[in-house]
């Protein structure tokens, strides 16, 4: 059986990391905006707090899982943004306690959790193992979305590997946002990562192939940067679609980001 303690793991280095970026910040800077329309600095580690607790849920109370999700299907377009809004109305000091005391209360309900449950996400069912992988790219992208913000550079990590996982893994879930018919044939991707490794999914004799470096691809499929702006290539006409749609998360396909130069 699958052992979800790394990614456990990884999701608390992750959260650390982010926490070390914001702790010092001052009253000003939490109200910074950032490339995300109309939310701040705080607005991000709010929808951090948000979705975490909701992981919590999803994982001690099955029930209240169900109940979130009816609430949520009935604002669908609103639901992030009002989760956020409130949040960011907090004093920063109180919403950096709130979402540290979320991050260690659902550690400790992942760590504890049977081996082999799966728990209800907005429509999905995700075992432990998935479930810290997707709060793990999350706080990636919105701390993507801070580093920006604050015009700072963060060294990429071996942690990157599992977002490119889940990148890759949700290749059909990308054509499905689009309304698109998923490619029939399996792809090949090959990514290198931070410390020079071949990360590699699919087939090698595949036709169909994407390469190119974890940093680039992991703000490719979490929509961070403009494909026109990455070291991502593809071979194949299939591949070659799926950079222009890649989304590592479920649901509805975001904005993205424009091009650098549109953009200046």
């Amino acid at each position: 059986m699958f052992d979800p303690t790394p990614v456990i793991d990884d999701l608390r280095d992750e959260g650390e990391e982010l926490d070390q970026l914001v702790v010092e910040l001052g009253a000003e800077q939490w109200t910074l905006a950032t490339p995300a329309p109309r939310w701040t600095i705080a607005h991000q580690i709010a929808h951090l707090h948000w979705t975490d607790h909701a992981a919590l849920i999803a994982v001690t109370d099955e029930d209240g899982a169900h109940a979130l999700t009816e609430k949520v299907l009935a604002a669908p377009g609103s639901f992030a943004d009002e989760g956020a809004e409130a949040g960011a109305q907090l004093p920063p000091g109180e919403l950096l306690s709130r979402w540290r005391e979320g991050r260690a209360a659902l550690d400790r309900a992942l760590r504890d959790a049977v081996p082999g449950s799966r728990f209800p996400w907005f429509g999905l069912y995700l075992s432990v193992g998935y479930m810290a992988t997707g709060r793990l790219m999350e706080t990636w992208a919105h701390g993507q979305d801070i580093v920006d913000a604050l015009g700072a550079v963060r060294t990429p990590t071996d942690r990157l590997k599992h977002v490119v996982g889940l990148g890759v893994r949700a290749r059909d879930l990308a054509f499905m946002a689009q309304g698109l018919a998923a490619p029939t044939e399996v792809f090949r991707v090959e990514i290198t990562g931070p410390a020079g490794e071949l990360w590699t999914y699919g087939p090698e004799d595949a036709p169909q192939r994407v390469t190119g470096p974890a940093l680039d691809f992991c703000l490719l499929v979490t929509q961070r940067a403009h494909r026109a702006d990455l070291a991502v290539c593809a071979e194949g006409r299939d591949a070659d679609r799926w950079l222009g749609i890649a989304q590592a998360f479920a649901g509805p396909s975001g904005r993205g980001r424009p091009p650098r130069e549109a953009a200046e």
